[in-house]
């Protein structure tokens, strides 16, 4: 990958420390944009600055293009990945659908649904978005397969699958919210416990 695609999380403004504050505002301004409906294509560096009332070299001295801070932004929309308990499948499984939501999950739902068609036609955004989803789904996989190998789950379960199978309802649950007619504090005990019945050894 090429230096382009630096996160803004590695890169350091030369010369002066990084202001917290100014990097939330300016996230926060990229999600608030496209959960109002503006497509990944429409949101551009100017109305961010004005969004986040910052001006337009404060962003580009922590991000190189566009493509970045739309990456960086939906690292901050997933959070950090949680530490995991390891006892059995189902609480680590719970752990990591619960921590890939929020208070804000229908309103990054939105945002989720104007970014797809970005990812469809760009290459390089869609590399910078496995990269960051990408270690999240290695530790899925890391948890299905220490619950095949403790006896918890099926020895032939397909893991890419299972993992499908559980990022989908997820995603249109953050589209939809109640209407898929799950309630959303519920949604991740009942999507696992939906998954282990096929999947539980």
């Amino acid at each position: 990958m090429t230096s382009t695609t630096t996160t803004g999380q590695e890169r350091k403004a030369p010369g002066r420390p990084r202001n917290a504050q100014a990097d939330e505002a300016i996230l926060d301004a990229v999600l608030t944009l496209m959960a109002e409906g503006q497509s990944a294509a429409a949101v551009s560096i100017e109305s961010v600055a004005a969004k986040a009332g910052v001006g337009k070299a404060t962003i580009y001295r922590r991000w190189p293009n566009k493509e970045a801070l739309l990456i960086d932004a939906v690292r901050s929309m997933k959070g950090p990945i949680p530490e995991l308990a390891g006892v059995s499948a189902r609480a680590d499984l719970i752990a990591m659908v619960t921590a890939n939501r929020s208070s804000r999950v229908q309103e990054f739902g939105k945002v989720t649904a104007c970014l797809l068609p970005e990812l469809m036609k760009d290459e390089q955004l869609r590399q910078m978005h496995h990269a960051v989803m990408e270690p999240r789904r290695e530790v899925m996989r890391e948890i299905l397969r220490r619950g095949i190998a403790s006896g918890e789950l099926r020895a032939d379960l397909n893991i890419e699958l299972t993992l499908l199978m559980l990022s989908g309802p997820s995603m249109a649950q953050g589209l939809f919210g109640t209407e898929t007619g799950v309630p959303l504090e519920e949604f991740p005990v009942v999507l696992v416990d939906a998954l282990l019945r096929g999947a539980a050894a």
